[in-house]
Protein backbone atom coordinates (compact mmCIF):
# COMPACT_ATOMS: atom_id res chain seq x y z
CA UNK A 1 0.00 0.00 0.00
CA UNK A 2 0.88 3.56 -0.23
CA UNK A 3 1.26 5.99 2.29
CA UNK A 4 1.32 9.68 2.21
CA UNK A 5 2.89 11.19 4.95
CA UNK A 6 2.46 14.77 5.56
CA UNK A 7 4.58 17.81 8.23
CA UNK A 8 4.99 20.98 8.80
CA UNK A 9 6.19 23.43 11.11
CA UNK A 10 9.80 22.42 12.48
CA UNK A 11 12.12 19.78 12.87
CA UNK A 12 10.64 18.32 15.64
CA UNK A 13 7.00 17.32 12.89
CA UNK A 14 9.56 15.18 10.88
CA UNK A 15 11.06 13.70 14.33
CA UNK A 16 7.77 12.52 15.66
CA UNK A 17 6.37 11.33 12.83
CA UNK A 18 9.54 9.22 11.23
CA UNK A 19 8.82 6.11 13.79
CA UNK A 20 5.72 5.54 12.17
CA UNK A 21 6.51 5.83 8.72
CA UNK A 22 9.61 4.00 8.87
CA UNK A 23 7.28 1.16 10.59
CA UNK A 24 5.53 1.52 7.50
CA UNK A 25 8.34 1.11 5.14
CA UNK A 26 10.08 -1.79 7.16
CA UNK A 27 6.76 -3.29 6.46
CA UNK A 28 6.88 -3.24 3.05
CA UNK A 29 4.46 -0.19 2.21
CA UNK A 30 5.66 2.80 -0.62
CA UNK A 31 5.65 5.88 1.84
CA UNK A 32 6.51 9.37 0.61
CA UNK A 33 6.70 12.62 3.30
CA UNK A 34 5.38 15.84 2.31
CA UNK A 35 7.17 18.32 3.56
CA UNK A 36 8.17 22.35 3.55
CA UNK A 37 11.64 23.25 2.27
CA UNK A 38 12.99 23.85 5.67
CA UNK A 39 12.11 20.67 6.99
CA UNK A 40 13.63 18.60 4.13
CA UNK A 41 16.98 18.40 5.76
CA UNK A 42 15.60 16.40 8.98
CA UNK A 43 13.82 13.87 6.52
CA UNK A 44 16.50 13.40 5.17
CA UNK A 45 18.95 12.93 7.99
CA UNK A 46 16.57 9.85 9.32
CA UNK A 47 15.88 8.40 6.41
CA UNK A 48 12.89 9.34 4.99
CA UNK A 49 11.91 9.57 1.04
CA UNK A 50 10.78 13.47 0.48
CA UNK A 51 9.21 15.62 -1.30
CA UNK A 52 8.96 19.41 -1.18
CA UNK A 53 5.11 21.04 -1.00
CA UNK A 54 6.31 24.56 -0.06
CA UNK A 55 9.16 27.09 -0.15
CA UNK A 56 8.28 28.26 3.66
CA UNK A 57 8.00 26.54 6.85
CA UNK A 58 4.04 26.32 7.72
CA UNK A 59 3.18 27.38 11.21
CA UNK A 60 -0.18 25.68 12.36
CA UNK A 61 -3.24 28.35 13.29
CA UNK A 62 -1.93 29.71 9.78
CA UNK A 63 -4.31 27.17 7.78
CA UNK A 64 -6.39 29.98 6.11
CA UNK A 65 -3.96 31.63 4.91
CA UNK A 66 -1.83 29.25 3.49
CA UNK A 67 -4.40 26.26 2.27
CA UNK A 68 -5.01 26.65 -1.13
CA UNK A 69 -1.25 26.81 -1.66
CA UNK A 70 -0.74 23.89 0.25
CA UNK A 71 -3.66 22.21 -0.92
CA UNK A 72 -2.46 22.65 -4.79
CA UNK A 73 0.40 21.80 -4.03
CA UNK A 74 -0.58 18.68 -2.58
CA UNK A 75 -3.20 17.56 -4.99
CA UNK A 76 -0.14 17.95 -7.81
CA UNK A 77 1.32 15.53 -5.82
CA UNK A 78 -0.67 13.18 -5.06
CA UNK A 79 -2.13 13.35 -9.02
CA UNK A 80 1.06 11.93 -9.80
CA UNK A 81 1.58 9.46 -6.08
CA UNK A 82 -2.02 8.36 -5.75
CA UNK A 83 -2.19 7.03 -1.71
CA UNK A 84 -4.86 4.57 -0.26
CA UNK A 85 -3.82 6.92 3.09
CA UNK A 86 -3.48 10.20 4.43
CA UNK A 87 -1.50 11.08 7.57
CA UNK A 88 -1.52 14.64 8.79
CA UNK A 89 -0.57 16.17 12.43
CA UNK A 90 -1.77 19.56 13.96
CA UNK A 91 -2.62 21.12 10.13
CA UNK A 92 -6.09 20.29 8.80
CA UNK A 93 -5.00 20.72 4.92
CA UNK A 94 -3.88 16.68 4.88
CA UNK A 95 -7.83 16.26 6.19
CA UNK A 96 -9.34 18.39 3.20
CA UNK A 97 -7.07 16.26 1.02
CA UNK A 98 -7.93 13.03 2.39
CA UNK A 99 -11.58 14.15 1.81
CA UNK A 100 -11.12 15.12 -1.81
CA UNK A 101 -9.48 12.08 -2.61
CA UNK A 102 -11.78 9.62 -0.67
CA UNK A 103 -9.02 7.68 0.94
CA UNK A 104 -8.98 7.46 5.15
CA UNK A 105 -7.11 10.32 7.46
CA UNK A 106 -5.20 9.38 10.46
CA UNK A 107 -4.27 12.39 12.62
CA UNK A 108 -0.90 11.55 14.23
CA UNK A 109 -0.12 14.38 16.94
CA UNK A 110 1.10 14.84 20.92
CA UNK A 111 -1.89 16.08 22.40
CA UNK A 112 -1.01 17.73 25.68
CA UNK A 113 -2.43 20.89 25.15
CA UNK A 114 -6.18 21.73 24.66
CA UNK A 115 -6.84 22.37 21.25
CA UNK A 116 -10.99 21.82 20.43
CA UNK A 117 -11.31 25.54 20.33
CA UNK A 118 -8.29 26.22 18.06
CA UNK A 119 -9.33 23.08 15.88
CA UNK A 120 -12.82 24.49 15.45
CA UNK A 121 -12.05 27.74 13.78
CA UNK A 122 -9.34 25.95 11.16
CA UNK A 123 -11.82 24.01 10.28
CA UNK A 124 -14.19 26.77 9.97
CA UNK A 125 -10.93 28.96 8.10
CA UNK A 126 -11.16 26.03 5.24
CA UNK A 127 -14.49 26.20 4.29
CA UNK A 128 -13.32 28.27 1.34
CA UNK A 129 -11.47 25.10 0.30
CA UNK A 130 -13.91 22.49 1.06
CA UNK A 131 -16.24 24.62 -1.60
CA UNK A 132 -13.52 24.72 -4.16
CA UNK A 133 -12.87 21.02 -4.24
CA UNK A 134 -16.63 20.46 -3.73
CA UNK A 135 -16.48 18.96 -0.47
CA UNK A 136 -19.97 19.63 1.71
CA UNK A 137 -18.24 19.33 5.19
CA UNK A 138 -14.62 17.62 6.42
CA UNK A 139 -15.19 14.57 7.86
CA UNK A 140 -13.65 13.49 11.36
CA UNK A 141 -10.24 11.51 10.83
CA UNK A 142 -10.59 7.98 10.68
CA UNK A 143 -7.99 7.34 13.47
CA UNK A 144 -7.00 9.58 16.11
CA UNK A 145 -2.89 8.55 17.24
CA UNK A 146 -1.84 10.22 20.54
CA UNK A 147 1.64 10.03 21.53
CA UNK A 148 1.23 11.49 24.73
CA UNK A 149 0.91 9.59 27.92
CA UNK A 150 -2.17 9.14 29.38
CA UNK A 151 -1.59 10.60 32.36
CA UNK A 152 -0.57 13.88 30.64
CA UNK A 153 -3.47 14.55 28.37
CA UNK A 154 -5.91 17.55 29.10
CA UNK A 155 -9.29 16.87 30.27
CA UNK A 156 -11.83 16.45 27.71
CA UNK A 157 -9.23 14.81 25.27
CA UNK A 158 -11.03 13.49 22.40
CA UNK A 159 -10.69 9.26 22.36
CA UNK A 160 -7.58 8.10 20.96
CA UNK A 161 -5.39 5.53 19.67
CA UNK A 162 -2.16 6.01 22.10
CA UNK A 163 1.18 4.89 20.55
CA UNK A 164 4.52 4.84 22.42
CA UNK A 165 7.10 7.45 22.00
CA UNK A 166 10.28 6.12 19.90
CA UNK A 167 12.87 8.89 20.00
CA UNK A 168 14.52 9.67 16.36
CA UNK A 169 16.49 12.90 15.57
CA UNK A 170 19.33 13.44 13.11
CA UNK A 171 22.63 11.91 14.58
CA UNK A 172 26.07 12.62 14.70
CA UNK A 173 29.61 10.86 14.81
CA UNK A 174 29.03 9.71 18.75
CA UNK A 175 32.08 10.10 21.23
CA UNK A 176 32.26 7.96 24.58
CA UNK A 177 31.18 11.39 26.30
CA UNK A 178 27.57 11.11 24.80
CA UNK A 179 26.32 8.07 25.95
CA UNK A 180 28.42 7.39 29.49
CA UNK A 181 27.55 9.66 32.77
CA UNK A 182 30.16 11.85 33.89
CA UNK A 183 32.51 10.15 36.95
CA UNK A 184 31.24 11.50 40.23
CA UNK A 185 29.41 14.71 38.35
CA UNK A 186 25.91 15.56 37.90
CA UNK A 187 25.08 16.27 34.35
CA UNK A 188 22.61 18.54 33.28
CA UNK A 189 21.29 19.54 29.34
CA UNK A 190 19.97 22.70 28.36
CA UNK A 191 18.73 22.98 24.87
CA UNK A 192 16.11 25.23 22.84
CA UNK A 193 15.36 22.37 20.75
CA UNK A 194 15.38 23.36 16.81
CA UNK A 195 13.54 26.68 16.07
CA UNK A 196 16.09 28.96 18.12
CA UNK A 197 19.25 29.43 18.53
CA UNK A 198 19.79 29.22 21.93
CA UNK A 199 17.18 28.90 25.28
CA UNK A 200 15.65 32.40 25.89
CA UNK A 201 16.21 32.28 30.15
CA UNK A 202 14.00 34.44 32.27
CA UNK A 203 17.02 37.07 32.80
CA UNK A 204 18.28 36.73 29.69
CA UNK A 205 21.45 35.19 30.81
CA UNK A 206 22.37 31.73 30.28
CA UNK A 207 25.64 32.55 30.88
CA UNK A 208 25.06 33.11 34.54
CA UNK A 209 22.70 29.69 34.78
CA UNK A 210 25.69 27.67 33.11
CA UNK A 211 27.87 29.51 35.84
CA UNK A 212 25.04 28.26 38.60
CA UNK A 213 25.31 24.48 37.56
CA UNK A 214 29.21 24.34 37.04
CA UNK A 215 30.10 26.31 40.25
CA UNK A 216 27.77 23.78 41.86
CA UNK A 217 30.26 20.68 40.49
CA UNK A 218 27.44 20.06 37.74
CA UNK A 219 28.66 19.29 33.82
CA UNK A 220 26.60 21.39 31.40
CA UNK A 221 25.76 20.29 28.12
CA UNK A 222 24.06 22.33 25.40
CA UNK A 223 22.52 20.72 22.75
CA UNK A 224 22.19 23.17 19.53
CA UNK A 225 22.03 23.35 16.38
CA UNK A 226 25.86 24.39 14.67
CA UNK A 227 25.54 28.20 14.13
CA UNK A 228 24.64 28.46 17.65
CA UNK A 229 28.11 27.16 18.89
CA UNK A 230 29.76 28.93 16.18
CA UNK A 231 28.11 32.43 17.73
CA UNK A 232 27.62 31.75 21.31
CA UNK A 233 30.41 28.89 22.11
CA UNK A 234 32.92 31.19 23.05
CA UNK A 235 30.86 32.96 25.24
CA UNK A 236 29.45 30.09 27.58
CA UNK A 237 32.55 29.19 29.45
CA UNK A 238 33.54 25.38 29.97
CA UNK A 239 30.73 23.59 28.81
CA UNK A 240 30.05 21.07 25.56
CA UNK A 241 28.28 22.86 23.14
CA UNK A 242 27.05 22.10 19.53
CA UNK A 243 24.80 19.48 17.84
CA UNK A 244 23.96 16.80 20.46
CA UNK A 245 21.80 13.68 19.44
CA UNK A 246 18.74 13.76 22.03
CA UNK A 247 18.05 10.27 22.29
CA UNK A 248 21.94 9.46 23.11
CA UNK A 249 22.97 11.62 25.36
CA UNK A 250 19.59 11.93 27.25
CA UNK A 251 19.48 8.55 29.55
CA UNK A 252 23.04 9.91 31.12
CA UNK A 253 21.43 13.28 32.04
CA UNK A 254 20.28 14.05 35.50
CA UNK A 255 18.38 17.36 34.91
CA UNK A 256 17.31 19.04 31.53
CA UNK A 257 16.44 23.06 31.06
CA UNK A 258 14.48 23.61 27.99
CA UNK A 259 11.91 25.01 25.85
CA UNK A 260 8.73 23.14 26.18
CA UNK A 261 9.05 21.76 22.98
CA UNK A 262 6.90 18.37 22.33
CA UNK A 263 9.66 16.52 20.61
CA UNK A 264 12.46 17.33 23.50
CA UNK A 265 10.12 16.60 26.80
CA UNK A 266 8.70 13.49 25.31
CA UNK A 267 12.12 11.89 24.32
CA UNK A 268 13.33 13.16 28.00
CA UNK A 269 10.49 11.95 29.76
CA UNK A 270 11.35 8.61 27.38
CA UNK A 271 14.69 8.81 29.45
CA UNK A 272 13.44 9.19 32.56
CA UNK A 273 15.02 13.14 32.66
CA UNK A 274 13.23 15.17 34.91
CA UNK A 275 12.99 19.19 33.48
CA UNK A 276 13.25 22.78 34.41
CA UNK A 277 11.05 24.23 31.33
CA UNK A 278 10.73 27.83 30.65
CA UNK A 279 8.10 28.20 27.85
CA UNK A 280 8.92 29.92 24.81
CA UNK A 281 5.24 30.13 23.37
CA UNK A 282 1.90 28.71 24.80
CA UNK A 283 2.08 25.66 23.67
CA UNK A 284 5.37 24.78 25.74
CA UNK A 285 3.28 26.52 28.66
CA UNK A 286 0.95 24.08 27.93
CA UNK A 287 3.54 21.22 27.60
CA UNK A 288 5.53 22.87 30.78
CA UNK A 289 2.34 22.86 33.56
CA UNK A 290 1.17 19.28 32.29
CA UNK A 291 4.59 17.98 33.35
CA UNK A 292 4.90 20.10 36.29
CA UNK A 293 1.52 19.47 37.76
CA UNK A 294 2.11 15.84 37.00
CA UNK A 295 5.87 16.29 39.36
CA UNK A 296 8.28 15.39 36.83
CA UNK A 297 9.61 18.80 35.97
CA UNK A 298 9.44 22.55 37.53
CA UNK A 299 7.78 25.45 35.04
CA UNK A 300 9.28 29.17 35.41
CA UNK A 301 6.92 31.11 33.44
CA UNK A 302 8.75 34.71 32.68
CA UNK A 303 5.47 36.56 32.40
CA UNK A 304 4.94 35.87 35.85
CA UNK A 305 7.60 37.03 37.62
CA UNK A 306 7.54 36.55 41.80
CA UNK A 307 8.03 39.70 43.86
CA UNK A 308 11.29 39.85 45.53
CA UNK A 309 13.16 37.40 43.45
CA UNK A 310 15.32 37.52 40.17
CA UNK A 311 14.39 35.61 37.38
CA UNK A 312 18.19 33.91 37.23
CA UNK A 313 17.05 33.54 41.24
CA UNK A 314 13.90 31.62 40.13
CA UNK A 315 15.54 29.55 37.33
CA UNK A 316 18.94 28.35 39.54
CA UNK A 317 16.48 27.01 42.76
CA UNK A 318 14.42 25.19 40.52
CA UNK A 319 17.54 23.38 38.90
CA UNK A 320 18.86 22.77 42.39
CA UNK A 321 15.26 21.70 43.68
CA UNK A 322 15.15 18.91 40.76
CA UNK A 323 18.80 17.93 41.77
CA UNK A 324 18.67 17.55 45.25
CA UNK A 325 14.92 16.33 46.04
CA UNK A 326 14.48 12.46 44.50
CA UNK A 327 10.41 12.93 43.66
CA UNK A 328 11.17 14.80 40.63
CA UNK A 329 13.46 11.68 39.03
CA UNK A 330 10.50 9.43 40.48
CA UNK A 331 7.55 10.73 39.35
CA UNK A 332 9.12 11.35 35.57
CA UNK A 333 9.90 7.45 35.59
CA UNK A 334 6.51 6.78 36.23
CA UNK A 335 5.84 8.76 33.11
CA UNK A 336 8.51 6.41 31.27
CA UNK A 337 6.81 3.06 32.53
CA UNK A 338 3.81 4.25 31.47
CA UNK A 339 5.04 5.10 28.17
CA UNK A 340 6.90 1.91 27.73
CA UNK A 341 3.66 0.21 27.79
CA UNK A 342 2.04 1.50 25.12
CA UNK A 343 1.78 -0.28 21.83
CA UNK A 344 4.69 0.14 19.54
CA UNK A 345 4.50 2.22 15.79
CA UNK A 346 4.29 -1.45 14.33
CA UNK A 347 1.62 -2.55 16.58
CA UNK A 348 -0.49 0.57 15.45
CA UNK A 349 0.11 0.24 12.21
CA UNK A 350 -1.48 -2.92 11.96
CA UNK A 351 -5.04 -0.70 12.51
CA UNK A 352 -3.34 1.56 9.80
CA UNK A 353 -3.28 -1.14 7.52
CA UNK A 354 -6.98 -1.94 7.92
CA UNK A 355 -8.20 1.06 7.28
CA UNK A 356 -6.46 1.61 4.01
CA UNK A 357 -7.16 -1.61 2.82
CA UNK A 358 -11.32 -1.29 3.71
Amino acid sequence: MKFLFTVGGSQAAVFGVAPLATAARSAGHEILLAADEPLMAAAQSVGLPAVCITPERMRYGQDALTAAGRLDALLELTGQWSPDLVVGGLSHVPRVLAARLKVPYVRHIWHIAPMARRDRTAVAELKPELERLGLAELPPPDLFIDLCPPSLRPPGAPAAQSMRWVPRVSQRRLEPWMYTRPAGRRRVLITAGTRNLMLDTPGSSLRTLVEELTGAGAEVLIAALPEAAEQFGSQLGDVRIGWIPLDVVAPTCDLAVHHGGATTAMTLINAGVPQLIIPDNGYGKAVAQSISDFGAAVMVDRHRPEPGRSPDEITAAGCHAILSEPRYAERTRLLAEESATLPTPAEVLRGIEALAAR
